[in-house]
């Protein structure tokens, strides 16, 4: 089926073509060395989503521990493969990973305007508990804290 695609734990491995589609999400995307760093502490967490067929990766998302509590760090989906459910799986494989690790709630920071993002935590139970002025620097826009509760 074209379009088709699979969840499963990221690797070094698949560093690269994350870093693709940092580039092609964000203003001020992550490194490789950043990655690296996250893939080798064992506070961080990891998820891809690989297509059926080539298994290229189309979508990642990722978070970290923190004494009981999860803190999404991103969710990020290739063009070519948005709004096919690529971040509603990876999130959903996440909140299932959170859970079995034990966590009580989880929290991420989502650009204000970005309504497509808050419609989809939203739907998973995150409720807005704040706001960081002037989050992401380079765009001059306000993060919006959302939270969920195990």
């Amino acid at each position: 089926m074209s379009g088709a695609f699979f969840i499963t734990p990221a690797n070094a491995e698949h560093i690269p073509e994350i870093c693709l589609i940092e580039r092609q999400s964000f203003s001020t995307p992550w490194s490789a060395a950043s990655f690296q760093k996250e893939f080798s502490d064992g506070l961080a967490h990891y998820f891809v989503a690989l297509s059926e067929g080539g298994g290229d990766v189309v979508g990642y998302c990722g978070y970290w521990s923190i004494v009981g509590e999860a803190h999404i760090t991103n969710v990020a989906v290739r063009p070519d493969f948005r709004r096919r459910g690529v971040a509603r799986a990876l999130l959903s494989a996440m909140l299932a990973d959170i859970a079995a690790r034990g966590h009580t709630a989880a929290t991420l920071e989502v650009r204000d305007g970005n309504s497509a993002a808050i419609c989809l935590y939203e739907g998973f139970g995150f409720y807005h508990a704040g706001v960081r002025k002037n989050y992401y620097q380079k765009e001059k826009k306000d993060a919006l804290i959302m939270w969920k509760r195990l």
